[in-house]
């Protein structure tokens, strides 16, 4: 009778304990013992350790399914392209149209950059067949779109100027005054006025002194002189002239902007506005 004991194991046992990391005292085995343990499937040692036989036509099981490939990252879908409110040419025959054409050109223009967040135009207010056109230095947005030039305390004071000469946005006939802006956009921030923005609204404004056909032409601020005289010069050094543009006298002075931050210059623009109601009476 055998000692109850001892173990006896065979080759199959001791591979099934090895493939589970228990070491056991494995006696010498020939070359062919080792080889047929090495052929033998990991499921067919499972088997012959829990004593189980394997039929002939057992499936192999199939190996553990791998992970699920981690779902694709949303991807945003494109912002939709805008249109490009930039790059059309100026409309023909500005210098022929009437009043109603030259505003509705005025209004649909992408001529330069300024279109892209223009919500009026800055066309002109007052009688269109007025002695006195105002010309003004384009102004920055600070509140809201307006569709009229000078706008807040800068029209305020404007107001009160022309008054001191006996003039009126609101009157017909004499007393009237046309009142427009070298720049037909307002310009974003605070930044100023490009070189090429004021030549590309300058044949609006050419047509508009045209059509109102006025006696005397006052220019406010150093960009609608730069547009009207096409000069660099300081305006200090052209005020108390008569100037010319398109065969009418123009008188310059100070923007109403710039009267306000310096007091001592409201004296000068006064004089530029005597000077300016003297061209008038001829």
């Amino acid at each position: 009778m055998s000692d109850p004991t001892r173990f006896d194991l065979d080759d199959r046992q001791r591979a099934m304990l090895a493939e589970m990391g228990v070491r056991v005292w494995w006696p010498k085995r020939t070359v062919e013992a080792q080889t047929q343990v090495q052929a033998e499937t990991p499921v067919q040692v499972l088997a012959a350790a829990a004593d189980v036989a394997l039929p002939a036509s057992a499936p192999v099981a199939s190996p553990l399914p791998r992970p699920a490939a981690p779902a694709p990252t949303p991807v945003a879908a494109p912002m939709p392209v805008t249109e490009v409110l930039v790059g059309k040419p100026l409309a023909e025959g500005v210098d022929q149209m009437d009043w109603a054409a030259l505003q509705a050109t005025v209004v649909s223009c992408r001529a330069c950059d300024l279109c892209a967040n223009r919500q009026q135009a800055v066309f002109g207010v007052g009688d269109v067949q007025a002695d006195w056109l105002v010309i003004g230095d384009p102004q920055v947005e600070t509140e809201g779109q307006h569709g009229e030039p000078f706008v807040g305390q800068a029209r305020q004071l404007l107001d009160n100027m022309l008054k001191a000469v006996g003039l009126s946005r609101d009157t017909k006939g004499e007393g009237g005054v046309y009142i427009t802006s070298s720049l037909k956009c307002r310009l974003p921030g605070s930044r100023n006025p490009s070189p090429q923005e004021l030549a590309t609204c300058e044949p609006y404004l050419a047509r508009q002194v045209a059509l109102v056909k006025p006696k005397v032409i006052l220019v406010m601020g150093r960009f609608s002189i730069q547009t009207v005289l096409q000069s660099t010069e300081p305006l200090g050094k052209l005020r108390g002239q008569v100037h010319s543009y398109q065969g009418v006298p123009v008188v310059v002075t100070y923007h109403p902007d710039t009267l306000l931050r310096s007091l001592p210059d409201k004296a000068k623009a006064w004089a530029d506005l005597v000077l300016a109601l003297n061209v008038v009476r001829g």
